[in-house]
């Protein structure tokens, strides 16, 4: 489990959440344009509820989800 100066530290960028937790994002550009976002939801003990890569095309779209915490689903095509 990850601190809340760890998690700031490696994401960079929050939000606060109802209930106390926080969501916590990522940018990383990709080849030919397209970004990648790691999103990492937390309760308020900093413990991780959700995290997730959203992938985004040229223009800023959203193209595709893959959740990968708690269960990994795999890509999806928004």
């Amino acid at each position: 489990m990850a601190s809340r100066e760890q998690n700031e530290r490696k994401f960079g960028m929050w939000r606060e959440l109802v209930g106390g937790g926080r969501c916590y994002w990522l940018d990383v550009a990709g080849h030919h344009g397209w970004r990648a976002r790691y999103l990492k939801e937390v309760d308020n003990s900093e413990n991780t509820v959700r995290f997730w890569q959203e992938i985004y095309d040229e223009t800023g779209i959203l193209v595709e989800i893959h959740h990968k915490f708690p269960v990994d689903q795999g890509h999806h095509k928004v």
